[in-house]
């Protein structure tokens, strides 16, 4: 079954500023780090910052939640390095050194033309582990859009605090959904899980007001992965989970990788 939806009903201004936060950064990452300007074919170029720990190492490719810019990462990348683990953190259009501006048609379609970029760099720069899908809040969506798409790709599928429905998640934070005219259904992250048999991790913080522990719920029951775990952090809300219990957070991705390859 295809899931390529139209997503440009969801392209009007006030759903838009709703939803993504974009800040220019401009600041120079650590010395383990490279920056890579992946050109999207209408002269938008975005840019994703690859932390490396060795070439043999498992990398992830992440996409990061809607307040947030690539080198947001420059500190918590160490952690993923030091349990040897490679990340590839990529920005949205108009998010830190990136150009153009976001809206969810181009932010889902440029996922796909990342996702065969970094495919080609691990391939050039002759880097060997396995390949994982990382997605958190906003970035759930291109995770199980890639990992629905380019399952054989890759190795496993991890979501942080992931949504289960866009318009849920619109509906929830309470956005007036009913002039969009369309069905509840027609962005079904949930549904999609039914057919990714990757292994898939799931985090999420307990008392997540932002996106409910509920929609973590969702995903974990429609998962078709024979291979799925469910990790609640306890007392985290969407922003400080990492921080509430780092330990649990990067030793359930770290256990998750290893057990998988």
């Amino acid at each position: 079954m295809s899931y390529y939806n139209d997503y440009s009903v969801l392209d009007k201004p006030d759903i838009l500023q709703f939803t993504f936060h974009p800040r220019k950064e401009v600041r120079r990452g650590p010395h383990n780090s490279t920056d890579y300007f992946i050109p999207m074919g209408d002269e938008v170029s975005i840019c994703c910052r690859f932390y490396v720990h060795s070439h043999s190492s498992p990398s992830i490719l992440f996409f990061h939640g809607n307040g947030e810019v690539a080198s947001d990462y420059d500190d918590i990348a160490p952690i993923y390095n030091q349990r040897g683990i490679n990340l590839f953190v990529t920005d949205y259009r108009g998010y830190g050194l990136s150009g153009g501006t976001p809206t969810f048609t181009n932010m889902v379609g440029d996922a796909s033309n990342i996702f065969e970029a970094f495919l080609d760099i691990l391939r050039r720069e002759n880097y060997t582990g396995d390949i994982f899908i990382m997605g958190r809040s906003l970035g759930s969506i291109c995770a199980i859009e890639l990992a629905f798409h380019c399952q054989e790709q890759v190795k496993g599928l991890i979501i942080e605090s992931g949504l289960a429905s866009i318009l849920g998640l619109l509906t929830h934070l309470g956005f007036a959904t009913d002039f969009l005219d369309i069905k509840d259904n027609t962005f079904p992250n949930a549904t999609k899980m039914r057919s990714i048999t990757l292994p898939t991790l799931l985090i999420h913080g307990e008392y997540d007001s932002f996106i409910p522990i509920s929609e973590a719920r969702e995903l974990f029951k429609n998962a078709a992965a024979i291979r799925k775990q469910l990790i609640i952090i306890n007392g985290a809300n969407h922003n400080n989970i990492i921080a509430v219990d780092m330990e649990r957070y990067f030793t359930a991705i770290e256990q998750f990788i290893i057990e998988t390859e």
